[in-house]
């Protein structure tokens, strides 16, 4: 089962000018670890508040995308819940937490979905398009045509694939890719450093 918590409206700001390449872009899927906040290492999951770093100008970049109008959605797998080592009321605990401080910035999430399934045990996990289904359902003015994926993980990009979808490679870190990232690098319609880097460059 998927699962969602739904951010709270913030009221909007002046609409910037959308430049090219993607000004027919309203809906903005990002994962999270990696792209929000900084990955944990390699078999290690962010399960409080307290582990949660995050990235430099990411409340920047997601108050810049709510002011040009666009919703803002998160996509986050999150096997360690399958694993047992937190649940998914840690998870939505997690996600309020985060809100409360993107406030702070002028910024919020429109919604959260989150995968809890181990590998293989469903169609939500990423590159599985359960959630990006399920949000097209509850936003019924989205779709593929008006969306965008912006991830850092071959899976994310390869979810945006599967649904004929945009996206934007984040390469991030290299001590904390994974495996793949050369071949989402390629399948990407572009990469960039950082979310700050892709919302300024292609978003605003």
């Amino acid at each position: 089962m998927i699962q969602v918590t739904h951010g709270h409206e913030f009221p909007r700001l002046g609409s910037p000018p959308m430049m090219a390449p993607f000004r027919d872009v309203q809906y903005v899927f990002l994962d999270r670890d990696g792209v929000v906040n900084r990955k944990a290492s390699e078999g290690n999951y962010i399960a409080h508040w307290n582990e949660m770093e995050i990235l430099p100008a990411a409340e920047a970049a997601i108050a810049a995308l709510n002011r040009s109008g666009r919703k803002i959605i998160v996509v986050s797998n999150q096997r360690g819940i399958a694993l047992g080592l937190y649940t998914g009321h840690d998870v939505e605990a997690l996600h309020r937490q985060l809100q409360n401080h993107l406030a702070l910035h002028g910024a919020h999430i429109d919604a959260f979905y989150y995968c809890p399934h181990d590998e293989g045990e469903c169609d939500c996990r990423k590159p599985g398009t359960g959630m990006f289904l399920q949000a097209f359902r509850d936003f019924p003015e989205a779709s593929p045509a008006n969306s965008i994926v912006i991830g850092d993980s071959l899976s994310d990009i390869e979810a945006a694939a599967a649904l004929s979808m945009r996206s934007i490679f984040i390469q991030g870190d290299p001590l904390t890719q994974k495996q793949g990232a050369a071949r989402a690098a390629e399948l990407a319609r572009f990469t960039a450093d950082s979310l700050a880097a892709a919302v300024q460059q292609y978003l605003v």
